[in-house]
């Protein structure tokens, strides 16, 4: 009852608010009096909808450009951009009683209403006054506190209000009052010196010198005006510490209209002559360091010589020091000023020649003064100079310091500086697919001469500092580089002077003390990166099961999983079906081969275009023409084919395509294409010959899959593993596994040096293929006659059975009653593809034989050649793969 109240009070107080019935009019106030609580009472009391009043809002703006008003839609965009930051729970229902306030704003509203909503200016708080002041405080009515009190010597302590001066009138503000006739003014302060003018006058004399003029002597020539030790010496101070002076020119030249005193000529000019030699060459270091630098690097050396300088400019100073106030006898020695200066002048001589050959090349990288220093530090160890080397130490590890700065960001972050043109790694502009990161996303760049864009010292650590950044960036991209950052900087050494040469190692090389810092230094970081990398590419990422299973479809360790792949496309070939050029199903014969052992999902086939344009009985009769055109694939995770690269896989096609010629020839030895029981009685010779050649030829593809499985590829697939095992960071497993490939491929006589031998084992292997072809024709030709003898004998009996049935075809494979060609006659196919026979079997088998020996010898002979004229490692397994084939050579007669 009390919320109906206090509902009913509050309403009252609205309609009053709003409507303004009059009170004369109580029915109609009474009426809305009703309709407004009934409103309030049932009202559920909703969320305004606040993507209703957000297309409410668009839509406005969407009037506005449609009737015409750009520059209010455009201000009212403006507007809501500003209100956006302020956003909080009620906004929906704000902006929405706004929306309801409005009427007809595409219409009404005026832009120029908008410069009317300014922020109030505040009013000045009231100045305050010393009168404020005064009656704040109580003493604006106290005149004695205003009153001048005189100071002089005739005044007396009484207190005599008339013989005083009045205060004038208090200020209205805090300003100063107008001086009266008894305050003190600037010219009360002067004092007047005493001897002013002899001081002048003697400060006058001492630097007459500098402007005197002497008439010529007799001989015309002019005079020398005479010097003091004392003024020459304060004259080559100056000189050194870059300043003007009377006695030396800008460039440091001696002046010759000076002489010192009671000294010959040629005395004073060698003297002065050597002042100036000093002083020419610190004008170089003075002036570099004046200039005004834009690269890092050069800021940091331009502030190590201006350190060094100051110093000297400070030991200057204490010597001119000694001669500023002589108050007693003092020996000005001009020569003994070059020895005490001399330890000084040493390193900042080595300095200045750093510099006069930094501005001496043209086209100076900006590390280059960093090999210069080193050079130069090295150089002052070996001569011994210990002040020279700790300076120039020390400034070499403070320019040294700065060069660390990208160094530090690429190893431990794997990014690079926007700009930053010193520094040996580039990034490519392109987006490259992920595999592609390591190889190509990131080079090391080189000068035109082929050099390294860094400092000597540095180029033997450049691999593993280039390799441990992009560790970072692969494994920024695995979202595994937090455990590596968060490892950053704790175990990093200082590399500053102090620590990286000791006083108790001033004996070693400065080359090999820095060398021994900067490799522990680049362990602290590359250690931690290529160690994680290589555990996750191995453990997480399966980098052993992807090589082993390139090892069982390309290098054909499962012989099984091998054999049952290449039989079933031989079949195809062999009858003659165009099957073996449909990717797909190519695919479906490589999944069910070697889906024992690889994932074959993974596992997909396709053909060379190239290779598919020849016919069926042209593919079937070389193993040069179909076998290289069909292409495995195996897909491995892009972390692993930063180690097995598209490269690797076309070495690896390369093998796999060798064997696969080999086992071709030996299915054809071992998988006659007809068989017939021939019941005439061929030529035992001709038979022996076939035999013969036939068993040769086995012989030479068991030996030749013999090398490749045993002395090949077993060995240096444990060699593969045990590199990669022991590689220190993923270049090292990239290169090892490159090596691996590149020593299969010349192993395997695929090198360009064996080009000529291999061609000779390709023809080797198409002569299997020549010689089952032959065989075949000949035993389809003795069953021709067989067969026609046969029906002569039957149509000249009495029991003809050709009148009923005819004659029995020839017998075919069950593979062709489903293929495109098995309509052909197979007998006429196999005479097509091989060499009519234009002379007898048993010659055909003999030239065939003759052609194998030839071929053998070629063979064995090229590679003990090769052998002995190469020093490759290859050459040992080459001269045994020979004396493996001699053994089957038959000796001439």
């Amino acid at each position: 009852m009390a919320f109906l109240a206090q509902l009913s009070a509050l309403t009252d107080e609205l309609v009053d608010a709003v409507a303004s019935i009059p009170e004369n009019q109580s029915q109609k106030r009474q009426a809305c009096r009703e309709s407004t609580l009934r409103s309030l009472r049932y009202h559920n009391f909703l969320r305004t909808n606040e993507f209703e009043v957000k297309d409410r809002l668009a839509g406005l703006e969407e009037r506005f450009r449609v009737t015409g008003r750009e520059a209010l839609a455009d201000a009212f965009k403006k507007r809501l951009g500003i209100f956006q930051p302020y956003h909080n729970k009620w906004t929906p229902d704000l902006l929405h009683f706004l929306l309801e306030l409005s009427d007809k704003p595409a219409q009404k509203s005026r832009l120029a209403d908008l410069h009317l909503l300014t922020k109030p200016t505040e009013e000045p708080p009231p100045k305050l006054t010393w009168q404020d002041i005064a009656r704040e405080d109580g003493w604006h009515q106290d005149k004695a506190l205003w009153r001048t009190i005189d100071y002089a010597p005739s005044s007396g302590d009484e207190d005599d209000d008339d013989a005083q001066s009045e205060v004038s009138a208090a200020s209205s503000t805090t300003a100063p009052s107008s001086p009266d006739r008894h305050q003190r003014t600037a010219q009360d302060l002067i004092v007047e010196p005493l001897d002013g003018n002899l001081l002048l006058k003697q400060a006058e004399d001492s630097q007459a010198w500098r402007t005197a003029t002497y008439a010529a002597d007799r001989a015309g020539w002019a005079k020398k005006t005479p010097i003091s030790s004392l003024q020459l010496l304060r004259e080559v101070l100056f000189m050194l510490g870059g300043l003007d002076t009377t006695l030396f020119d800008s460039r440091c030249d001696p002046v010759t209209d000076y002489q010192l005193v009671d000294v010959s000529w040629q005395t004073h000019k060698a003297l002065v002559t050597s002042f100036a030699e000093c002083g020419r060459k610190l004008a170089p270091l003075r002036s570099f360091a004046r200039r005004k630098e834009h690269v890092p690097l050069l800021q940091v050396f331009q502030d190590s010589l201006q350190k060094a300088l100051r110093s000297f400019d400070q030991e200057l100073a204490a010597i001119q020091g000694r001669f500023v106030s002589l108050h007693q006898d003092t020996v000005v020695s001009l020569v003994g000023i070059l020895p005490e200066l001399g330890p000084s002048l040493a390193p900042l001589y080595a300095l200045s020649s750093i510099v006069r050959r930094l501005e001496g090349k043209r086209n100076t990288h900006a590390f280059q003064y960093l090999e210069f220093l080193f050079d130069a530090v090295g150089t002052a160890q070996l001569e011994g100079s210990q002040q020279t080397y700790k300076l120039l130490g020390s400034v070499f590890f403070d320019c040294f310091q700065v060069y660390l700065e990208p160094i530090r960001l690429w190893m431990e972050e794997g990014r690079l500086l926007a700009g930053d043109r010193a520094f040996f790694v580039s990034e490519s502009s392109t987006k490259l697919p992920l595999h592609q990161i390591w190889k190509s996303q990131f080079n090391l760049l080189r000068t035109p001469d082929g050099t390294l864009h860094a400092p000597r010292f540095l180029q033997p650590a450049i691999h593993r500092i280039f390799a441990t950044g992009k560790s970072i960036v692969v494994l920024r991209h695995l979202k595994r580089h937090e455990s590596v950052i968060s490892q950053r900087n704790r175990n990093e050494p200082r590399m500053d002077f102090a620590t990286v040469c000791p006083d108790d190692l001033e004996f070693a090389p400065f080359s090999e003390l820095f060398s021994g810092a900067f490799n522990a230094w680049i362990q602290s970081k590359h250690h931690t990166a290529s160690a994680t990398l290589r555990g996750l590419l191995f453990n997480s990422y399966g980098l052993s099961q992807g090589l082993d299973a390139l090892q069982y479809i390309y290098l054909m360790s499962d012989g099984s999983r091998s054999d049952a792949f290449a039989s079933a496309v031989f079949r195809h070939l062999d009858s003659f079906s165009a099957s073996w050029k449909d990717r797909f199903t190519l695919t479906e014969i490589a999944q069910e081969a070697f889906a024992v052992c690889v994932d074959s999902f993974r596992l997909l086939a396709d053909v060379d275009p190239r290779g598919v344009s020849h016919s069926a009985v042209t593919s079937r009769g070389s193993v040069r023409v179909s076998l290289p055109a069909i292409r495995l694939n195996y897909r491995l995770n892009w972390p692993v084919r930063i180690i097995v690269p598209e490269e690797a896989i076309q070495g690896y096609r390369t093998i796999s395509t060798f064997l696969l010629q080999i086992r071709r020839a030996m299915f054809v030895l071992k998988h006659p294409f007809l068989s017939f029981h021939l019941r005439g009685v061929a030529i035992a010779d001709d038979l022996a010959c076939y035999y013969l050649l036939r068993t040769k030829l086995l012989w030479f593809c068991n030996t030749m899959m013999t090398y490749l499985t045993a002395i090949v590829l077993v060995p240096n697939t444990a060699k593969l593993r045990q590199g990669l095992r022991d590689a220190a960071d993923v270049d090292d497993m990239v290169a090892a596994h490159s090596d691996f490939i590149s020593r299969i491929t010349h192993e395997s006589c695929h090198g360009p040096k064996l080009q000529p031998i291999r061609e000779c084992m390709l023809d080797v292997l198409d002569l299997a293929l020549k010689v089952e072809d032959t065989h075949q024709v000949e035993m389809a030709n003795q069953a021709e006659e067989e067969q026609e003898s046969s029906r002569l004998s039957v149509m000249s009996s009495p029991y003809n059975p050709t009148k009923k049935g005819g004659r029995r075809p020839l017998r075919r494979r069950k593979e062709d009653e489903h293929d495109d060609e098995a309509d052909l006659d197979l007998e006429a196919v196999i005479k097509k593809s091989t060499t009519a026979l234009d002379k007898p079997y048993g010659f055909a088998m003999r030239d065939l034989h003759s052609d194998l020996e030839r071929n053998l010898r070629f063979i064995a002979g090229g590679l003990r050649g090769v052998a002995r004229a190469s020093r490759d490692e290859a050459s040992g397994k080459w001269d045994l793969l020979a004396e493996m084939l001699e053994v089957g050579i038959r000796e001439e007669r």
